[in-house]
Formats: C-alpha cells, structure tokens, sequence
C-alpha cells in the first residue's frame, strides 16, 4: 500500500490534500481522480459557463507522479 495526495485546482484556487489516500498501487490513481473531478463537477459545472478542473496526484515523498483535468465550456447558440 502506498499513500497518494490528491490537490485540488479549480475556480476557487488550490486546495492541498493533507489527508492522502492509500491505495494499493499507483493502478488505482485513475479511479481515485475520475471520482474526485465527477463530484466537483456536479456541483460546480451548472452554476458556470466554462471551467477547467484539474488534480495533481503526489506521491508519500510529495513528488508529483501525475496531473489530470476536466475541461467544460457551454456556448448559447441563440445569442440569450
């Protein structure tokens, strides 16, 4: 097992995971991440237009092993 950092980059600024996740390989740090930007999707994408959200995944000795980010942009086509 080996504990990765999930930080948060959105609207809001960077949010540093404290805290980690154990996982039993760096396999799992997909699942981890898709769970993470779907939730704070849901709960920022319908109040905006357009964002980008992306994690940076560290490892125990707080090296980056990994980045990932969710792109959403809506344009009204009727000019409204």
């Amino acid at each position: 097992m080996s504990r990765y950092y999930f930080d948060l980059h959105n609207g809001d600024g960077p949010l540093k995971d404290e805290h980690g996740t154990e996982l039993s390989s760096r396999a799992g740090i997909p699942t981890e991440v898709a769970k993470i930007l779907l939730e704070i999707a849901r709960d920022e994408l319908p109040t905006c237009d357009h964002a980008t959200i992306s994690v940076t995944v560290r490892d125990e000795s707080g090296r980056p092993v990994s980045v990932s980010s969710l792109t959403f942009r809506n344009e009204w086509l009727d000019g409204n």
